[in-house]
């Protein structure tokens, strides 16, 4: 497998940068998990990695863990990403849309009545999952070149269903394979990568209980439940010159809990 640190061509305005050149990595979602990981590889194989996220305490601990840089911000507002994008640079060569999560954990608002519930539900998911890819990329497409790659972080919960939050992990999917189209004669690649049951993170919010947990392993043929490194991995992939005709593909991280046939 190709490290993060493998040279690889890039540059805008469609020209190619020299082989050799350190990368500038943005990582969404880069303070905790999945994120953090994905961050923790692209710094120790050398690139130039930023990491994005809501709070700032655990994106500056992990910043000044790995050695990437902070920035602040909500993604899921046209305002709050064009000041993310403000203090990012010019040249961007690898995105890894990771910012998001199951907002069902988060509960609906105090009194509301089924229909506002059911609304409010589905928008957070919305903006969390699909909104924070859309607009962020949106912003910094301008900024990536030949040689540039796009990955979005799915999830398990789009082909099994999962109300609201499997919707849009599957609308994600969707627009990973439209995007890819749109980009892909610009010599950019995207495509998403779907992680099944991960340890370590805070997608839980504490709520995974040692029986679902036991049961969600016993669901994968490798007998145990994955880590944040297994999917970074993959996406550092994805992200190498190795992998420059892979695109619009959904790559399953879930130790056989479901195929991706």
């Amino acid at each position: 497998m190709t490290t993060p640190d493998d040279t690889m061509t890039s540059g805008t305005s469609g020209t190619s940068r020299t082989s050799g050149t350190v990368r500038t990595v943005v990582v969404t979602g880069g303070g905790t998990g999945i994120g953090r990981a994905t961050a923790a590889a692209f710094a120790a194989g050398g690139a130039d990695v930023y990491i994005v996220g809501r709070r700032a305490g655990p994106l500056q601990e992990t910043a000044a863990a790995i050695a990437a840089t902070p920035v602040a911000g909500d993604l899921a507002t046209p305002d709050g990403v064009a000041a993310v994008v403000a203090a990012l640079p010019e040249q961007i060569d690898v995105l890894v849309n990771n910012a998001g999560g199951n907002t069902d954990f988060d509960g609906v608002p105090d009194g509301a009545d089924e229909l506002t519930a059911t609304a409010d539900v589905w928008n957070r998911n919305w903006a969390a999952n699909v909104l924070t890819a859309v607009l962020t990329t949106t912003a910094l497409r301008p900024r990536m070149g030949a040689g540039g790659r796009i990955v979005n972080v799915g999830s398990i919960a789009s082909p099994r269903g999962a109300g609201s939050y499997g919707a849009a992990k599957a609308a994600l999917e969707s627009w990973t394979v439209s995007l890819a189209a749109d980009v892909g004669r610009d010599g950019i690649t995207v495509n998403l990568v779907a992680p099944g049951l991960i340890v370590d993170t805070e997608f839980f919010r504490g709520r995974l209980s040692d029986e679902r947990r036991m049961r969600l392993v016993a669901a994968t043929a490798t007998g145990r439940a994955g880590t944040p490194d297994d999917v970074a991995s993959v996406i550092a992939f994805l992200a190498s010159p190795g992998a420059a005709h892979i695109t619009a593909q959904v790559v399953h991280v879930n130790g056989g809990a479901h195929s991706g046939r």
